[in-house]
């Protein structure tokens, strides 16, 4: 089969809309509202739907992977947003060296987890 994919649009959910969506602009992202309880959200042509949908064990299982060009200045910038002390259950993990690359954690105010990683050339 020949794809001609142009992106890939997860869609994930949210224990606190109204926090989700404005933890996720602190992050960076740029919010585009669809629906009262449905936004996406986008930065550089990539991004991903938000739901006002608190399905425990989707979000639980939830994890996304954000390809950076350089997890080090990523985790630089993300350390000086202080977001642990703006938003309850929100969880920074430091940068791990892997044999494929880099990656730091973080886990938004639902749980849900992201990887942000780097691969090595």
């Amino acid at each position: 089969m020949n794809h001609k994919a142009k992106s890939i649009r997860p869609f994930i959910g949210s224990k606190d809309f109204q926090i989700s969506r404005q933890f996720y602009q602190d992050l960076g992202f740029k919010e585009i509202v669809l629906a009262p309880n449905f936004s996406y959200f986008e930065t550089k042509g990539i991004g991903f739907y938000l739901q006002d949908a608190n399905v425990k064990d989707w979000i639980d299982n939830t994890m996304l992977f954000l390809e950076v060009e350089d997890v080090n200045q990523f985790w630089t910038a993300l350390l000086s947003l202080d977001l642990p002390s703006k938003y309850e259950n929100v969880r920074l993990v430091p940068i791990r060296e892997m044999p494929w690359g880099k990656e730091c954690f973080i886990h938004d105010p639902s749980g849900i987890l992201w990887h942000v990683g780097e691969f090595y050339k």
